[in-house]
């Protein structure tokens, strides 16, 4: 498991140190940092499958993200032109690059490094157990396409959870952890399990997926039950686009086992407010069974649902890190910089800076004025 992120150099970080947990929450307004953070773990987890880290090179553009090269990569006032990453581990292991700079490679090579390729292979963020989903998912479609190689082979539903359904085709019999199941389901089996939190978002949903291999296509429908009733099958273009976006959540969250590492990007996109807080509680009972969540959200309502879950005791208050990013002007060097709110065991959280979920207040100070004129 991940415990620490360090970079040198990187994008708009001079230095960043980041403690990471079992959930580590990522907000500030846009262009604070936020998707750097996750950028630079996917850069090594690409340079990682393309066997290019274990020869101490770093791609810079791949499936994973595309940073362009070395010139987008590097801090505007950096004072030295190198760019280093490094981990820490729960073993207490660590591994870390020091890469050069070349202007316009896209590939770069190590100036030092000190990382066991063996050592790391165990690491969740390099291993298997390892699912990524950005913000620009694929919405609804009449029918999803299918990867033997991407599904079946490495276990992954594609970082725009464009796999997502037929991931559920293949692998919907396996059996969920007991700490995620949900007791209103039919089963224990993660088809099961997938519509049941669907419908904790979404209340009535049923799934229905039909496989056309010859076509080497999945089509995903919709029902939707009242009291008795259930609805005929719907095209997934047809309910709008939060029930789309949010099935890969589930099914990456739901099929990951102990250790694993999910990275997501905007895990509420699309939901009503309640379905968002849902997210939150769902999210937190998963980093309760030991996955690992690093998440970016703009949502209050996400982090209410992780502090409801907290102050339940469904989730201990030292699993959770909130990071707060900002960008700090008026010195000599405009810098990026991170605070850190602690929350407690009621999910009560000690520090609100400027901007971190405060839009509603801020709002609601200036209704309780009244109009002039």
């Amino acid at each position: 498991m991940l415990q620490r992120l360090e970079l040198t150099n990187f994008k708009c970080f001079e230095r960043l140190s980041l403690p990471l947990a079992p959930l580590t929450l990522l907000s500030g307004l846009n262009g604070m940092g936020k998707s750097s953070v996750i950028q630079s773990l996917l850069l090594l987890r690409q340079s990682w499958e393309q066997g290019l880290l274990a020869r101490g090179q770093l791609a810079l553009n791949g499936e994973l993200t595309q940073v362009g090269t070395a010139q987008d990569a590097l801090f505007g006032y950096a004072e030295e032109e190198r760019i280093g990453f490094e981990l820490g581990f729960a073993d207490r292991s660590s591994a870390a690059w020091l890469f050069s700079y070349d202007r316009r490679a896209d590939v770069l090579s190590a100036a030092t490094a000190s990382a066991g390729m063996e050592a790391l292979a165990s690491q969740n963020l390099f291993g298997s157990a390892f699912q990524y989903l950005c913000a620009e998912r694929l919405g609804p479609r009449t029918a999803f396409a299918t990867s033997d190689f991407v599904v079946r082979h490495h276990r992954q539903v594609g970082a725009r959870g464009e796999y997502a359904a037929h991931f559920l085709s293949v692998f919907g019999k396996e059996k969920v952890a007991p700490p995620l199941l949900h007791e209103g389901a039919a089963g224990v089996d993660l088809a099961s399990q997938v519509e049941a939190w669907l419908a904790v978002i979404s209340p009535g949903t049923r799934l229905k997926i039909t496989s056309h291999p010859a076509m080497d296509l999945v089509q995903l429908q919709y029902q939707f039950v009242s009291g008795q009733d259930v609805s005929d099958p719907y095209r997934a273009t047809n309910v709008g686009f939060g029930l789309t976006y949010t099935l890969p959540v589930l099914v990456a969250t739901l099929a990951a086992k102990p250790g694993a590492l999910l990275l997501m990007e905007n895990p509420e996109a699309h939901l009503h407010p309640r379905g968002q807080r849902r997210m939150g509680e769902f999210l937190a009972r998963a980093a309760s069974a030991g996955v690992q969540i690093l998440l970016e959200t703009h949502s209050d309502h996400l982090l209410n649902g992780i502090r409801l879950a907290v102050h339940q005791g469904k989730l201990s208050h030292d699993k959770v890190r909130l990071h707060f990013f900002e960008r700090v002007d008026g010195a000599l060097t405009p810098h990026h910089q991170v605070l850190s709110p602690h929350m407690d065991r009621n999910g009560r959280i000690d520090q609100w800076p400027a901007g971190f979920f405060d839009e509603w207040d801020a709002a609601l100070d200036q209704l309780l004025v009244p109009r002039t004129g």
